[in-house]
């Protein structure tokens, strides 16, 4: 099969024959249709996550069809489309697994970066950590729910309840949650690169009352605000725009330094809250909600070959919504 194959951080991705990989015991072997290219993939890639399985075969918002199956599957079968999503495994015997926080798992597994990902023609996963996935959404539509929105909607819900909510970052995630709020009912605030025209544009399109520059202050307090933006400056920033008792949420799994800043804009109650992975339960909750509301994504796709291509133009900023890499020769 062909697959882009990470051989060391750092490197581009080369293209290769490689193996069709068979399921073992409650793994599933899945014909890729489409695999979202997420940060996270950027992060692995780049070296800012340590010690990824090398050679890897990057990415984990995969969407294709069961084609075999291993012994104790029992949950899908031949053709039924699945979706694949970060959390690949976990021990299920550490504390947090035995306390419903497998999100935090001691010994966990991640697609695309601890096990191989969905760069390629055929991925395996293991069946209990799969999604079944409806047949309202094409395979490229559905791919950027499997981490962008299911992480998107777990950061939405350690949010909180409130009424304003400013989101950092006007990226794949952000464009999935603001559907998401604004059906529970938040007014949203944009807050974007500055002199991003295309992103202040997009933001708006999808109901944002106020955009303005990520250095800003929106026009109102917000009772919650998230950051999709792997920059620690804007932690700070964000601060500053929360009203007393505001929660703000960091939602990346990597985030450069955040700045020294003065207790006084923490004051007043406001906390800071990170988000770590996924649970199963996210996804279930998630991937039912998502054609009620219904969420929408706007995705650009490109071959498999265009990998590097992909992940230059997410790292550059040059990406409206999500990118989709689709594995028709």
């Amino acid at each position: 099969m062909r697959a882009m194959l990470l051989d060391a951080p750092g490197r581009p991705l080369r293209l290769a024959e490689v193996p069709v990989p068979h399921p073992g015991r409650d793994e599933i072997l899945v014909k890729v249709e489409a695999c979202g290219v997420c940060r996270t993939d950027l992060h692995v890639v780049d070296g800012e996550l340590p010690e990824p399985k090398l050679p890897l075969i990057p990415g984990h918002e995969i969407v294709g069809r069961v084609v075999a199956s291993g012994e104790g599957v029992t949950r899908f079968s031949p053709g039924q489309r699945v979706g694949i999503p970060w959390l690949g495994h976990t021990c299920g015997t550490c504390r947090y697994c035995l306390s419903d926080r497998e999100n935090l798992c001691e010994h966990p597994l991640f697609t695309g970066y601890t096990r191989d990902g969905g760069y390629a023609e055929y991925a395996l996963a293991d069946a209990r950590f799969s999604f079944a996935i409806s047949g309202g959404y094409s395979a490229a539509e559905a791919a950027p729910l499997l981490c962008a929105g299911l992480i998107g909607y777990r950061s939405l819900k350690a949010a909180g309840k409130g009424k304003t909510l400013g989101i950092y970052g006007f990226g794949a995630a952000a464009h999935i949650v603001a559907q998401v709020a604004r059906h529970e009912g938040w007014r949203l605030f944009a807050f974007v690169k500055p002199g991003d025209r295309a992103a202040e544009n997009f933001a708006s399109s999808l109901g944002a009352e106020w955009v303005g520059g990520s250095d800003g202050m929106p026009p109102e307090p917000l009772d919650a605000a998230i950051i999709y933006a792997p920059v620690g400056a804007l932690v700070p920033a964000a601060l500053r725009a929360l009203a007393p008792g505001g929660r703000l949420v960091c939602a990346g799994i990597h985030m450069s330094d955040i700045p020294s800043f003065p207790y006084d804009i923490l004051w007043r109650e406001k906390s800071i809250h990170s988000v770590a992975n996924l649970t199963r339960a996210d996804g279930d909750e998630f991937l039912a909600l998502a054609p009620q509301v219904p969420v929408v994504t706007t995705v650009e796709t490109l071959p498999l070959e265009q990998a590097n291509e992909a992940l230059a133009r997410l790292r550059d900023g040059r990406l409206t919504g999500a990118a989709v890499l689709i594995m028709t020769p």
